[in-house]
């Protein structure tokens, strides 16, 4: 009131997060998984900066795998749109601390042997 019109000018700047990354409107995380949710698939609770959300592990996902929350990111500035949160996985393989979890592995290795780099030196052009 009373003043002539004019421009205002903020600065507005974004705290890093221990937990969330923020790239645009997007959030990135990192989760960890067990071997078992990997393999055999899981529903867990991811969080996001609403709370939590539940997040379905498809059997068979490797670390590294992203999965994509629609809509959990942040909202637009400018017309409220959401981005997404993107779920890195990160397969958590546990210490062979006893004789039990190191039979249990040598037993799954039998009964489903795998080899990760079979194709590895042929792509390599070694």
């Amino acid at each position: 009131m009373g003043a002539p019109a004019g421009d205002l000018y903020l600065r507005v700047v974004v705290r890093w997060h221990e937990f969330f990354e923020r790239r645009g409107n997007d959030l990135y995380t990192k989760i960890p998984v067990t071997v078992s949710e990997a393999t055999l698939g899981a529903k867990i609770e991811v969080p996001t900066i609403d709370g939590r959300s539940i997040v379905r592990i498809p059997p068979g996902t490797n670390s590294g795998n992203t999965l994509r929350l629609k809509e959990k990111g942040v909202p637009s500035a400018r017309n409220g749109a959401r981005g997404d949160q993107y779920v890195e996985i990160q397969v958590v393989v546990p210490l062979p601390t006893d004789e039990r979890v190191r039979n249990l592995m040598k037993e799954l290795e039998r009964v489903a042997p795998a080899d990760p780099r079979k194709d590895l030196f042929a792509k390599a052009g070694v």
